[in-house]
């Protein structure tokens, strides 16, 4: 019997995978005596400040910002490759930072795994596929025989669309397309429920990245997998999504519904984005560009973060840090929506 068959947290309402008030500082100031000569005070980066959401079974959330907001921190924390400096991460009601910490680790990463962005950097090249998939399985002790571990290898292959005798071959035979479903197949192989994807499709051609993708899709289908998506491509997260979290500078500024933030995007920030991309209809209406570039994240703007490219940023906007507030599954981050002052916009499909 599995932990996800007796675990008394478990339940149909509660959420599989909750983060509350997340954070992650970097020190990234120079050395001591450069600091004491040039007379420089420490340099902080909040990678991460503050996130918190929820994710039900079986079912998937996206996260989507600009580069450099955080998204990969947020998996990196997810998975125990960080510390968070504030803030916690359950997983099926326990606390998965302390499970990673003391004896339930193998238990609590057999049951969380990731896919990386890099399907080039995340293969060892110089191993046989059959080597780099049996890896979890031999880590955690599942399979020994060695007939066995051999089966194994190539019934995930075959889950992912390869071919059992691909085992017998090394990452450099391969696309990128199929070395990200080697990657999947390695992934799935401790029979994971919750899965972070950190841009497993953007190192991939658009027509690869729809084939992993519905993979993607047909293995959550039958294995009732849970996601974290990390992503900048909105068509592929209206694709693979859920729900969707829209991150600037380390925080959650907009969460809701796929249909709900796609249909009346709330946020300025998440209508630029919205808006930026092209459409096929739309070829003699002129489009907003995405203004501004995205402050330091060493030396962020006060009030909201948001505000320097904001056009309907007040007084208020530039002080006052605003909370992500909301019911139910939409909440947003900004004074302006807070105060009626943005009119609802309803986007066409």
């Amino acid at each position: 019997m599995s932990d996800r068959d007796h675990n008394p947290a478990s339940s149909p309402t509660q959420p599989l995978v909750r983060a509350q008030d997340l954070a992650k500082t970097f020190d990234v100031s120079p050395p001591w005596l450069n600091r004491v000569l040039e007379r420089k005070p420490r340099a902080l980066l909040h990678a991460v400040d503050g996130v918190s959401f929820e994710i039900q079974k079986g079912k998937t959330l996206a996260l989507v910002g600009e580069s450099g907001c955080g998204k990969s921190t947020v998996a990196r924390l997810l998975v125990g490759l960080y510390e968070p400096t504030r803030g916690s991460f359950e997983f099926d009601g326990k606390d998965a930072h302390a499970a990673y910490a003391g004896s339930d680790m193998r238990s609590m990463r057999r049951r969380i795994q990731m896919i990386f962005q890099d399907p080039y950097a995340s293969l060892n090249p110089r191993w046989l596929v059959r080597d780099i998939v049996a890896e979890p399985l031999i880590e955690h002790g599942l399979i020994s025989d060695k007939q066995a571990l051999t089966q194994r290898v190539g019934e995930l292959l075959q889950s992912v669309g390869l071919a059992p005798a691909d085992m017998a071959k090394y990452p450099h035979q391969f696309s990128g397309g199929q070395r990200q479903r080697i990657s999947i197949a390695r992934a799935l192989a401790t029979e994971p429920e919750f899965l972070v994807c950190d841009e497993p499709t953007s190192a991939l051609d658009v027509s690869v990245q729809a084939q992993v993708l519905n993979i993607m899709k047909d293995l959550q289908r039958k294995q009732h997998l849970t996601y974290l998506f990390i992503s900048h491509n909105l068509a592929v997260v209206r694709h693979v999504s859920d729900q969707v979290g829209v991150m600037y500078l380390g925080r959650l500024v907009e969460i809701a519904d796929k249909q709900e933030l796609f249909s009346r995007p709330r946020h300025p920030y998440t209508r630029m984005l919205l808006d930026a991309i092209p459409k096929m209809h739309d070829t003699g209406r002129a489009r907003t560009p995405v203004r501004g570039e995205v402050p330091n994240p060493l030396n962020p703007p006060p009030g909201c973060a948001f505000n320097p490219r904001c056009p309907f940023a007040n007084e208020r906007c530039r002080s006052e840090r605003p909370q992500l507030l909301g019911d139910g599954a939409s909440r947003v981050a900004c004074h302006a929506v807070e105060e009626g002052r943005i009119p609802v916009v309803l986007v066409p499909a």
